[in-house]
């Protein structure tokens, strides 16, 4: 990390400033010739000389050179054992040791020994250094204004810029420190795409070391999405430009510093996605090898990493299966095994959201459509996620907003103010359950904190000057969400570590967001039934009038209305 220190210097160090004006000529000392000095002095010829009382000032700026750090290693094995004696083997190993304890200076240097190592252990033992003074006391961070600092940058090593497509923690989160980030180049006919030897390279970071990335993937084309395995943390899988899937595992990854991981597995082109692959996550199964993609060109396909030739099943993201309706193409994907096995939630080119059970495959194959009209994003949708607490409730980030969805619903109930700048992507906070985060095409990433306000961002911080690409963030519902990954258009990844009040669970904040997430539920709820109710009275009244319009243009069907009337009342007059 290129570390740079700015020197200021205030004006009043540079001495008073000087006011300059007109005035009147004044006489301040005139000195006469004489001839009292000529002793002392030497007369030469004329020379002119400048003199200047103003002090004289520099200032010179200095910045170290940056220092590579470099991880080495040391092997230590046993060692210290006479030439005559082999530690592997146990029959000499205790051979020897049996003849040392009968040794006089040994025995002699225990006893010597022993007393001075009980009393320190008698000492370490009299103060408990890791007790705990405070426990179970929990710390109140509502007042605490947010804010959220650096940590370190991770440049794309490539010479062509290329966007960080996706950021993927460690499962293990920052206890392992581990990053892994995808590069692609995803605009359409970019020049880039055309350079010669464009590099295909996505790289594994260790968080503390940002100078040069642990292991260096190499798919045959560039990664626009990557994950790693949560049941096996030495696996990943990406979707490629070309719609390919690749398997990586780590395991066999050659030794050296950067080890290049070629693909354990790779799809075919022709049984893979005829577009980029949006999105990838692994999913509940026996083996733990199956994984979901989805992609532009409107297919969700299933795949087993341990067999690549084919998907193992695949679904057209259709809004009828019957054929009336239109294919809509996948942007991104979410996946949790607490929502159920089988479910999966699709955010589409259009604006739609589509949601998918397997277990209900024979009804329009599983698939839900949510609202298409007012309550539809205006563009696609490049993140959609679950509530890491609630599983029922979902958010959705595309054109100027984000908006939380319920599974009972197919309208949002909750939609912040338009941004000032398109949004790029956004995830919930881990451990709090009503915060989350948006990125910007402004380089802003935006914190929402919707337990307090609904209506204003609790906190923005500038990340990048371009465009914000990607975000993930450490952790999970038992502990973590202080880190935040933030991946740009230029390759570069910023860590950033936000403050205790947006990442430590407040008291109670589970059950209150819960309620409201209910109420606004029930207030959507009701509003449909008034919509409903709305819409049954205007056609009722439309008929009404059709009625009596038709009454009133046909003489012969309102004499009949008539004889009728007539015909009741005289049946009742006989029956008094």
């Amino acid at each position: 990390m290129e570390v740079a220190v700015e020197y200021t210097k205030r004006r009043c160090e540079f001495g008073r400033q000087c006011k300059f004006e007109d005035g009147e000529t004044r006489l301040l000392e005139s000195i006469l010739p004489t001839d009292a000095y000529d002793e002392n002095y030497r007369q030469r010829n004329p020379t002119v000389t400048g003199v200047d009382t103003t002090p004289h000032y520099s200032e010179t700026e200095v910045n170290t050179e940056r220092v590579v750090m470099k991880n080495t290693s040391m092997q230590h094995i046993e060692g210290g054992w006479p030439k005559d004696v082999d530690f592997t083997e146990q029959s000499d190993v205790k051979r020897f040791r049996k003849k040392v304890e009968k040794d006089e200076d040994y025995q002699y240097a225990m006893k010597t020994l022993v007393p001075r190592v009980q009393r320190c252990m008698k000492q370490n033992n009299t103060v408990n250094i890791y007790e705990e003074y405070f426990e179970g006391v929990e710390t109140d961070h509502c007042s605490e204004p947010p804010f959220a600092k650096g940590l370190a940058v991770f440049r794309d090593p490539s010479q062509v810029t290329r966007t960080a497509t996706s950021v993927n923690w460690h499962p293990e989160g920052s206890s392992n420190g581990k990053l892994a980030v995808s590069y692609a180049v995803l605009n359409f006919q970019d020049k880039r795409l055309s350079t010669p030897g464009l590099p295909a390279s996505s790289y594994i970071w260790d968080i503390t070391n940002s100078n040069k990335p642990i292991v260096e993937l190499a798919p045959p084309s560039p990664l626009c999405c990557l994950r790693y395995n949560p049941k096996s943390s030495d696996t990943l899988v990406g979707g490629s430009y070309n719609g390919t899937i690749s398997y990586f595992d780590l395991r066999k990854q050659p030794n050296g510093s950067t080890a290049k991981c070629q693909p354990a597995e790779c799809s075919v082109v022709e049984k893979s996605h005829h577009d980029p692959v949006s999105d990838v996550f692994w999913i509940s199964s026996k083996t733990g090898h199956q994984c979901v993609s989805v992609s532009t060109d409107g297919q969700m396909l299933w795949w087993d990493t341990r067999k690549l030739e084919e998907p193992i099943d695949s679904l057209i993201l259709a809004t009828d299966s019957k054929g009336g309706g239109m294919t809509l193409g996948g942007s991104s994907l979410e996946y949790n095994t607490e929502a159920g096995p089988t479910k999966f939630l699709v955010g589409t080119e259009q604006g739609i959201v589509m949601s998918l059970n397997m277990r209900n495959k024979k009804t329009n194959n599983g698939i839900t459509v949510f609202d298409t009209g007012s309550g539809k994003h205006h563009g696609p949708i490049p993140a959609i996620q679950r509530n890491p607490t609630h599983s029922k409730y979902f958010m959705t980030v595309g054109d100027w907003t984000a908006r939380v969805w319920t599974e009972d619903l197919k309208t949002p109930i909750i939609t912040t103010r338009y941004h000032n700048s398109y949004l790029t992507g956004g995830c919930w906070s881990p451990t709090r359950a009503g915060v989350f985060y948006v990125t910007r095409s402004d380089g802003i990433m935006d914190i929402w904190d919707i337990s307090h306000n609904q209506n204003e961002v609790a906190y923005s911080h500038k990340v990048s000057d371009v465009a914000l690409s990607s975000i993930s963030i450490e952790g999970n519902t038992q502990g973590g969400g202080k880190l935040v990954a933030v991946g740009d258009a230029n390759g570069t990844v910023s860590m950033l570590e936000v403050c205790d009040s947006l990442a430590q669970p407040q008291q109670n904040e589970k059950t209150a967001v819960n309620a409201m997430f209910e109420r606004e539920t029930k207030k959507e709820k009701n509003l449909e039934v008034r919509e409903r109710e709305v819409k049954r009275a205007k056609a009722q009244e439309e008929e009404r009038k059709r009625k009596e319009k038709e009454e009133d243009d046909d003489p012969i069907a309102a004499d009949n209305e008539e004889m009728r009337q007539l015909e009741e009342e005289f049946f009742k007059l006989t029956k008094e």
